[in-house]
């Protein structure tokens, strides 16, 4: 039996999309899969490294590693209304938000991808665990925080105020869906490998769907102090159509990020293969 390391995020749509297939609750073909759970920047890094075979990636890390990694059509997270907030204590100015100490989930995330385009100017960041970035508006730490994931469902509550939603900004300015994450698989791959994993990850979030309860202990499990109500509208947001399938508007909404990205010479002009 063939074993394929599969990196993704413990937050509840990643645990919800794959239980299914590493717990082999369907058909997995033949394959066998090791799970890694790191934050989606940790998954970044790591595919930089070249040490996971198939991962959970943001768009814009995925946009520099096309030489090494392929997407899947099936994993993804993309949509309208998912994007990342950009979120502080009071409202700012474009000018004060240029000169702000901004937390940032990491440099190769797609929110930040976004903020680059939204604010060029806004060049002093500091990196941190996404979940931590909060708590370092709150207590003063940074000036602003870009917030992603189940966040975005408790900044409010906590008396914080939302400066931009970069998702509906790139709606605006793109007319199109945002691309938040998607499933890579390692080039050197064979075919037959990197389209039967497609498969089982589809395979795998159509019995999420059909089977809800099934994934809620794993959830759970990796969702720490967060409550159920938060675990649904996480999955409800970023698991949708596009997750079980790309399809072609999902992958013209990718590929007009990755075009952004190369417009703005932050990655390198694209001639690969981009999908599998």
């Amino acid at each position: 039996m063939q074993t394929i390391k599969i990196g993704y995020s413990p937050c509840p749509n990643d645990t919800f999309i794959f239980d299914a297939m590493v717990h082999e609750k369907v058909d997995t073909e033949g394959l066998k899969f090791e799970a890694v759970l790191k934050d989606v920047e940790e998954l970044n890094q790591m595919a930089f490294r070249n040490e996971l075979e198939v991962s959970k990636l943001s768009y814009f890390a995925l946009a520099n590693l096309l030489k090494s990694y392929q997407l899947l059509n099936s994993g993804s997270a993309l949509g309208s209304g998912v994007g990342p907030l950009l979120i502080a204590k009071q409202h700012m100015t474009e000018e004060e938000i240029d000169a702000a100490r901004i937390a940032i989930p990491g440099k190769y995330t797609t929110a930040n991808f976004l903020l680059s385009l939204a604010y060029p100017r806004a060049e002093n960041k500091l990196e941190m665990l996404f979940s931590d970035i909060e708590n370092a508006v709150l207590n003063g730490n940074v000036d602003a925080g870009l917030i992603i994931h189940e966040n975005r469902f408790t900044y409010e509550e906590k008396g914080l105020v939302k400066l931009i939603d970069l998702g509906n900004y790139w709606e605006e300015v793109s007319g199109n869906l945002i691309p938040l994450g998607g499933i890579a698989v390692k080039r050197e791959l064979d075919q037959p490998t990197k389209e039967k994993v497609d498969r089982i990850i589809k395979r795998s979030i159509e019995y999420a769907f059909k089977q809800p309860e099934s994934s809620r202990e794993y959830v759970k499990t990796h969702a720490q102090e967060m409550s159920e109500e938060v675990m649904q509208k996480h999955i409800n947001l970023y698991v949708n159509d596009y997750s079980v399938d790309l399809g072609e508007e999902g992958r013209g909404a990718v590929l007009q990020l990755f075009k952004k990205a190369e417009e703005k010479g932050l990655i390198a002009k694209i001639k690969e293969d981009i999908f599998v």
